[in-house]
């Protein structure tokens, strides 16, 4: 694939979530869960003018995805997208001037063709999302407690993959959240583990596949170390230091790379 899609992970945990892809045509923000000042502070590290953003799309209304998205809009005159479902679901959200697409649409922004996937979380219409042009593509899914037919089918063949790889399952056991809340993350509308993301890989990673991004990470119940062995061990990773000094896996080929996104530190994938 001839690289012309580009992701700028801004924030991803459950404090914040905010993610920047870059078509030939401009910028798409992927939700806005984190303060205005945040999201330009952060791009800017990564040298992104967030203020050329042509949309913002919503995967689903959870505050740790749309909390910024109100303040946002005082100074944002590009395009607002989400599910009916999504937009009902907060009160500020249905005062805003969102386009409504289905949870099986694709529309054009930034130069891309964007479509958007069903998934599984305890929202209202959540989605995920697949960018693509006539040479490049990217797939973006998080905050899912489990992968349909559709969404395997919308993240096969993408140059870059940012997948959700939430919690180790033996550490979301024994670690310190109530039964309730452990039986909601770990259920089918909750949020993927790192063993569940790695049998993904194992379908979805292919020759064209260039760098997979571990998404939403739990500062709890999860480590990045730990995500990455489990990833890499499924694809035949190994594992490595970025030149940033960052821990990431690598084939020994050096044709695949697998990184972490994280809550404090914003990571370009180019």
């Amino acid at each position: 694939m001839t690289p012309e899609i580009h992701l700028h992970v801004l924030a991803s945990g459950s404090k914040g979530n905010a993610a920047v892809v870059e078509g030939p045509g401009g910028l798409v923000l992927v939700d806005c869960g984190i303060s205005r000042r945040a999201l330009l502070a952060r791009a800017g590290e990564l040298g992104v003018d967030v203020e050329r953003a042509v949309a913002v799309v919503l995967t689903h209304e959870h505050s740790d995805h749309v909390g910024g998205l109100t303040v946002l809009c005082n100074r944002f005159e590009g395009r607002l997208l989400a599910t009916a479902g999504t937009v009902a679901a907060r009160r500020y959200l249905t005062e805003l001037p969102f386009e409504l697409i289905g949870r099986s649409d694709e529309v054009e922004l930034a130069g891309m063709r964007v479509r958007t996937f069903p998934t599984s979380h305890d929202v209202a219409d959540p989605v995920g999302l697949r960018f693509s042009t006539d040479d490049d593509a990217l797939g973006f899914c998080t905050d899912t407690g489990e992968l349909g037919d559709e969404a395997l089918d919308a993240l096969s063949g993408v140059r870059i993959l940012a997948l959700e790889s939430n919690h180790d399952e033996r550490m979301l056991a024994t670690g310190p959240y109530p039964a309730y809340l452990k039986a909601r993350v770990a259920g089918p509308t909750g949020h993927l583990s790192n063993a569940q993301a790695a049998a993904a890989l194992r379908q979805l990673v292919c020759e064209d596949t260039e760098t997979v991004v571990a998404m939403h990470l739990s500062q709890e119940n999860n480590r990045p170390s730990v995500c990455l062995r489990e990833l890499a061990d499924a694809v035949g990773a190994v594992p490595a230091t970025d030149t940033d000094g960052r821990p990431v896996a690598r084939t020994p080929d050096g044709s695949l790379t697998i990184c972490c996104a994280a809550q404090d530190w914003p990571v370009s994938v180019w």
